[in-house]
């Protein structure tokens, strides 16, 4: 079983930065891919950027540039480092596990909203 506790989000005025933490406890898989997807007002839930054990990452078209998806192995943990904040990045962060060789795992997901 996998336990995510995200923290980090808040209130941020435009072009402004955040830095979102994940923190999992339980054991990671070195198959296990790490990210962060958001839901914002009225819409779905998307994928953000993810990042496995070795490093790759992926982004969303939408955030290429602004945000950057890293990891700690060893402390189980992912960050998403977000600069030049829009307003449509106003959204609910979920912290995300995908484990192959179990399940899905996510966070509670943490609030951030960017002011205009």
């Amino acid at each position: 079983q996998v336990q995510l506790v995200e923290s980090g989000g808040g209130l941020v005025p435009v072009g402004g930065s955040l830095r979102l933490s994940c923190a999992a406890s339980g054991s990671i898989f070195s198959t296990d891919v790490m990210g962060w997807y958001r839901q914002g007002p009225g819409k779905q839930r998307e994928l953000v950027a993810d990042i496995t054990t070795g490093g790759s990452t992926n982004y969303a078209d939408s955030v290429k540039g602004r945000f950057t998806i890293s990891r700690d192995n060893a402390k189980n943990t992912v960050y998403l480092q977000m600069n030049s904040l829009k307003p449509e990045d106003t959204a609910v962060y979920y912290c995300n596990v995908a484990s192959p060789l179990r399940s899905n795992y996510w966070g509670q997901g943490t609030q951030v909203t960017v002011s205009s």
